[in-house]
């Protein structure tokens, strides 16, 4: 199987489809939304209910290491329907995020909170909107 090198976990992991698109949204957010690469995990496991073990995609930690936003990546193929997004809300009642991505690679969907809901955003925010967003909210 082919392997690619997973900058966030320092190792090689296998290329599946649903790696590919992680590794290219890890790209984006270093090249594009400028989040450093030391404020980022990926594979994050948490526990969830009944002491049931998930993990997030990826993780973006503000300066002061509080969690500031989920990535849940889906392989191509994937709709990003109902169901992926009832998943990162689920994955946020535990990991309290006020920034959620889901991606497939092919479509792209941001949301921030506001209040007690999260709203869609029309484009992918930077690290430091993140961070200045994050402080006000």
């Amino acid at each position: 199987m082919q392997k690619v090198w997973d900058p966030l976990r320092r190792k090689e992991v296998a290329l599946t489809p649903e790696e590919q698109v992680r590794q290219w949204f890890i790209g984006l957010l270093m090249d594009s939304m400028k989040v450093p690469q030391h404020q980022m995990n990926s594979e994050v496991e948490f526990t969830y209910g009944a002491g049931k073990t998930y993990r997030a995609d990826i993780l973006v930690y503000g300066r002061e290491g509080r969690r500031l936003a989920i990535v849940e990546c889906k392989r191509p193929d994937v709709s990003l329907g109902k169901a992926v997004l009832e998943q990162i809300l689920r994955y946020n009642m535990v990991l309290d995020a006020p920034y959620l991505f889901v991606t497939n690679g092919r479509s792209t969907f941001a949301a921030v909170r506001e209040g007690e809901n999260f709203v869609f955003m029309d484009h992918l925010p930077t690290y430091e909107e993140m961070i200045e967003n994050q402080m006000i909210l």
